[in-house]
């Protein structure tokens, strides 16, 4: 028999799949059982109510979509009282995602949010810091590692910090929220992007720019992934371009040790499900026990060995 089940820190999930934040929600119910999901990942609250960005919020890519949604929610007072108690009833761990402004707002949500029933905080510290001029927190290594260490001292729950691709410094980020006191990364949040309509000669979505997430982006995050796996010690959760089977594939091999699922559902909304028994099917055929067994496998050895032999030889 098949072993699907993966660790996230000190968090069993049945299997490596979840849905990415703000892709998900129990309207979903009347398409497949959620808790056929490894994990549930709730659409990101905010310490009071937003109403997000302008319309245009969507406009499709080659690839992908580009989104410029804004984080819209209720406050966290509506999500304590109507939210959490949606998903009481389902057996699969519940991550609560959520965003502040500031570090202080981000210390006050944290501690409210961190009540029973809820398994897993993800600090979503890709959003900006109004105490850095507007710059997130995860593109700067000090900046993440205060909040994130400011978040710990208030809460026992486990922290997962998701992190922003729009950074060329994504190993440092992650080193600094692992020292922090993250418990796991998700790697990463949508990179930033924009199109225009060329009947209009005006920007695709209200905001003008927006995250560009989906197939297209795949490549680039599968990349963060394995620079962060061979730079921290803390579980890695892959985000950005999972469609299919073998997108789960490529990024435990990269070190991951569960993946999100967005874009994917709206296109097909039984994206998760299918890809579990994809899965499932993938280690059949090639006679895998557990699935856990091929995190950070990926057979690079001998390229890291000939590309220091070249670069010896490099004028």
């Amino acid at each position: 028999m098949i072993d699907l089940s993966t660790q996230v820190g000190t968090i069993q999930l049945q299997n490596p799949i979840m849905p990415a934040s703000g892709t998900f929600s129990d309207e979903l119910a009347v398409v497949f059982d959620l808790d056929l999901l490894g994990a549930h990942v709730l659409k990101t609250v905010t310490p009071q109510p937003r109403r997000g960005n302008p319309t245009p919020r969507v406009s499709e890519t080659v690839g992908g979509m580009i989104n410029s949604i804004g984080i819209p929610s209720k406050g966290i007072d509506h999500f304590l009282k109507h939210t959490i108690p949606l998903y009481a009833h389902y057996d699969a761990p519940l991550i609560v995602s959520i965003s502040a402004d500031t570090t202080d707002e981000f210390v006050d949500i944290c501690r409210q949010i961190s009540v029973p029933g809820v398994s897993a905080i993800e600090v979503n510290i890709s959003c900006p810091n109004l105490d850095e001029d507007g710059k997130a927190f995860a593109m700067n290594p000090k900046a993440t590692f205060e909040v994130m260490k400011k978040l710990k001292q208030v809460t026992n729950l486990p922290l997962w910090a998701k992190l922003t691709p729009n950074t060329g410094e994504i190993v440092e980020i992650a080193k600094a929220a692992e020292a922090g006191g993250a418990d796991a990364l998700v790697v990463a949040n949508t990179i930033l992007a924009m199109s225009i309509n060329v009947d209009t000669f005006r920007p695709s979505v209200g905001n003008v720019m927006g995250g560009l997430s989906g197939p297209a982006i795949k490549p680039i995050i599968l990349r963060m992934v394995y620079q962060c796996h061979n730079a921290v010690d803390i579980p890695i959760i892959g985000c950005g371009g999972i469609s299919q089977t073998n997108d789960v594939i490529e990024y435990m091999l990269a070190g991951a040790s569960a993946v999100q699922v967005g874009t994917a559902t709206f296109i097909h909304p039984e994206a998760m499900p299918t890809i579990i028994q994809g899965l499932n099917s993938f280690c059949q055929q090639r006679e895998i026990e557990h699935i856990a067994d091929l995190i950070g496998q990926v057979r690079d050895a001998e390229l890291r060995t000939e590309s220091a032999h070249y670069a010896d030889f490099a004028v």
